[in-house]
């Protein structure tokens, strides 16, 4: 399981000024908030105006870590990989079916050998199916094929809607994780903008639903996540699963979590123990999930 941080993202205010003031103290400190995760996500928007040759100076910074250059600047993406020490090792974050795009961003992850993230998504944006969103992944594996992209080196994300805007668009999205991974030969691989879940949601609930999500999106198939690197519990679940050691009942109903959505099981069929609130939250967060309850800014209140 791959784990990127999120935590350098301009959607954040005080990321954002920092960045455009180049505080190099507080990017650092971001940047050490990570070091447990496989790679950083740098997530510049469209790198232009104050954040021009921003990659440039971030670069140095992350020195020893991988990184996931994130832009819509798909120019300062691939200059960026220019200058990087380890491209193989790097993302590209992200393309999509849109031509030019996926046209500039194939031909950089050939020449680079470096990973790259694909979206589920066209001009007419994120399709409502899990079928619609595979139809648009093949098309976008086609041409990645066409310019000798190794698939191990293909992230396809089905794209996650916050619960909170829709709610039957999380099952979608498992189904899609699961139909991308029994799809393809050469294996391509699967990941997600994991906070995306929770958006929106009262603060408190955001934690619950994020690692409730992540490991029924591990059960599905799911083989990497962008999460915030703050969470040092949801790290820790995903190592367990991946160990397969639980320490805890919880553990145990977060494997059987995992286990039902990779067998195709039922979420009535899972025991647990009804006296302990934090297990009932659980299951009721899947539950909403799973859409078999409606989504309330109280669901989670034993």
């Amino acid at each position: 399981m791959i784990l990127i941080g999120e935590n350098i993202h301009i959607i954040s205010k005080k990321v954002r000024e920092a960045l455009e003031n180049k505080n190099e103290n507080f990017v650092k400190n971001l940047i050490k908030i990570q070091q447990n995760l496989d790679t950083i996500d740098l997530n510049i928007g469209p790198a232009r105006g104050k954040l021009d040759n921003i990659f440039e100076w971030l670069i140095p910074m992350c020195e020893g870590k991988n990184i996931s250059f994130d832009s819509t600047n798909f120019e300062a993406i691939i200059h960026a990989l220019s200058i990087v020490k380890n491209p193989a090792e790097c993302f590209i974050n992200s393309t999509s079916k849109e031509s030019e795009k996926l046209a500039a961003l194939t031909d950089a992850a050939a020449k680079y050998n470096c990973n790259l993230i694909a979206l589920a998504l066209d001009e007419c944006g994120i399709p409502k199916s899990a079928d619609n969103r595979l139809e648009i992944i093949f098309e976008i594996y086609e041409k990645c094929m066409e310019k000798g992209l190794s698939s191990e080196k293909l992230f396809f994300d089905p794209l996650i809607l916050p619960i909170k805007a829709d709610q039957s668009q999380a099952i979608e999205a498992l189904s899609t994780i699961r139909m991308i991974k029994e799809s393809f030969e050469p294996k391509v691989k699967t990941i997600i903008g994991l906070s995306n879940i929770s958006n929106g949601i009262p603060t408190q609930y955001r934690s619950i639903v994020n690692r409730t999500f992540g490991v029924l999106a591990y059960g599905a198939g799911l083989d990497a996540a962008i999460i915030d690197a703050k969470d040092e519990e949801l790290i820790r679940i995903f190592k367990m699963l991946e160990e397969n050691s639980p320490q805890s009942q919880i553990d145990k109903l977060y494997l059987n979590l995992s286990e039902m959505i990779k067998s195709f099981g039922e979420l009535e069929d899972i025991k647990f123990d009804k006296n302990d609130p934090q297990q009932q939250n659980i299951i009721k967060t899947a539950a909403v999930l799973l859409n078999r309850e409606v989504y309330s800014d109280s669901f989670a209140q034993v």
